[in-house]
C-alpha cells in the first residue's frame, strides 16, 4: 500500500514521515523485533503505512500490511466501549455493584497486605462496582503484576490470562476464590478487571462476549479480521509469538495452545487477534467522538468521559512493572490517558485529530 505524502499533510513533515521507516528498522536490525507494521492517520487520512521485517523468522514470512497480531490489553479499550453503550441504553449504570451479574465476586475479603499471607484478610468495605472495573480501582490483580503468595495464586487458579480452556463461569468461580489485593475504589491496580467487565456483559446480554463484540462493534465498524477465534483458512496472517533467550541470545519462538473451535474463554482484557488497519476504524471512532464512516456507536460526551482522568493523586501511586508510570498519566472509563503528553516519558501518543 502506498501514499502519496508529497508537500505539506495537515501540516506534517513529509520528511519525517519519511524518517519513519528506517528509524524503525533498526529495531529489527539489532534483532530487538522480529517486525513491525506501522500505519498513521492525520486527520482522517492515512499519512504512512510499512510493514517491516518478518511474521515469522524461521520461514522467513515477511510482514504484511493486513498481518494479524494478538493485541493483548487493547482489546480493553473495545470491550469498555462495548459496557458504556450498555450504559447509554440504561441497561446498566457504573455505580451498580457487580455482583447483580457476578455473585462469585459478592462480598469479597481484601488482604490486609497485598503481598502478605493470603489468610490475612478483612472484609470488603463495599462492593465492587462498574465503574471500579472499567478504571481498574476494584482491588483485582493480574499475576504478574503482584508479588509475594498473591502471585502464585493467581497463577494457579486462573492460568494463562488470554489462553485459558476454562468456561467464563469456570473462571469468574476461581476468581471468587482469591482475595482482593486492595479495598475496592482505594487503588488504581491494573489487572483482570476488564476481564470481569466482559463476562458481566456476556451475562448481561445471555450471549458470549465475542458475539456481542462482533454485533455491535466489529460489524457496525467493518472489523472483518478482528475476533477472539482464527479459524485455519486466517492462521498464515497470525505474526508467531518471540521472545528473547537471554542465554542464547537470540529469539525463541513461543508456540501458543491454539483453539481448533471457538473457545468460551474470551478474555475482555486481552484475548483478541486484530489487524493495524481493523485497530484503525475503532481507533478512529474514539477519535469521532463515537462516530466513524456515518456508524454512530457512542456519544461525544461518553466518549469524552472516557478520556477524563478518574485518579486521584492517591490512587495511582503503584508502581507499572517496575516504572512510574502513572505519576503524569491517569486513566478515564476504560482508557489510559497521557495527562502530560511532552514531559513524560511514559506517553507513547495522544489521541489527537
Amino acid at each position: 500500500m502506498s501514499h502519496d505524502v508529497s508537500g505539506s499533510v495537515g501540516g506534517l513533515d513529509p520528511a519525517k514521515l519519511a524518517e519513519a521507516g528506517p528509524a524503525l528498522r533498526q529495531f529489527i536490525d539489532r534483532g530487538e523485533l522480529a517486525g513491525i507494521v506501522t500505519l498513521t492517520s492525520h486527520r482522517g487520512r492515512i499519512v504512512q503505512s510499512e510493514a517491516l521485517g518478518w511474521s515469522d523468522i524461521e520461514t522467513k514470512t515477511a510482514m504484511r500490511p493486513d498481518t494479524l497480531f494478538r493485541i493483548a490489553s487493547m482489546t480493553k479499550p473495545i470491550t469498555s466501549v462495548a459496557a458504556l453503550m450498555l450504559v447509554e441504553q440504561g441497561r446498566i449504570a457504573l455505580s451498580d455493584p457487580i455482583s447483580r451479574w457476578i455473585p462469585e465476586l459478592a462480598e469479597p475479603r481484601v488482604m490486609r497486605n497485598a503481598t502478605g499471607r493470603l489468610e490475612d484478610t478483612v472484609p470488603a468495605q463495599r462492593e465492587i462496582t462498574l465503574e471500579d472495573l472499567l478504571t481498574h480501582r476494584s482491588g483485582i490483580a493480574y499475576a504478574f503484576f503482584s508479588e509475594g503468595p498473591l502471585k502464585q495464586a493467581y497463577e494457579q487458579a486462573l492460568g494463562d490470562p488470554a489462553m485459558n480452556r476454562l468456561t467464563p463461569d469456570e473462571w469468574l468461580a476461581a476468581l471468587g476464590t482469591l482475595p482482593l489485593a486492595y479495598q475496592p475504589g482505594e487503588l488504581f491496580h491494573y489487572g483482570h478487571s476488564t476481564d470481569v467487565l466482559g463476562f458481566l456483559i456476556g451475562r448481561l446480554l445471555g450471549k458470549p462476549l465475542g458475539r456481542v463484540l462482533r454485533e455491535t462493534i466489529f460489524a457496525p465498524l467493518g472489523m472483518d479480521s478482528t475476533d477472539f477465534w482464527l479459524p485455519r483458512d486466517k492462521r498464515s496472517r497470525l505474526a508467531s509469538l518471540y521472545r528473547y533467550d537471554e542465554a542464547a541470545g537470540q529469539f525463541a519462538k513461543v508456540v501458543p495452545d491454539m483453539y481448533d473451535e471457538p473457545p468460551a474463554y474470551t478474555p475482555g482484557g486481552g484475548g483478541l487477534i486484530s489487524s493495524a488497519p481493523d485497530y484503525l476504524r475503532f481507533a478512529r471512532m474514539l477519535l469521532g467522538e463515537g462516530e466513524h464512516d456515518g456508524v454512530r456507536l457512542l456519544k461525544p460526551e461518553t466518549v469524552q468521559l472516557m478520556r477524563t482522568n478518574r485518579l486521584s493523586n492517591a490512587q495511582r501511586q503503584i508502581p507499572f512493572a517496575g516504572m512510574p508510570l502513572w505519576q503524569k498519566s491517569g486513566f478515564g472509563l476504560g482508557l489510559s490517558i497521557a495527562e502530560d503528553p511532552v514531559d513524560n516519558p511514559y506517553a507513547c501518543g495522544a489521541l489527537a485529530r
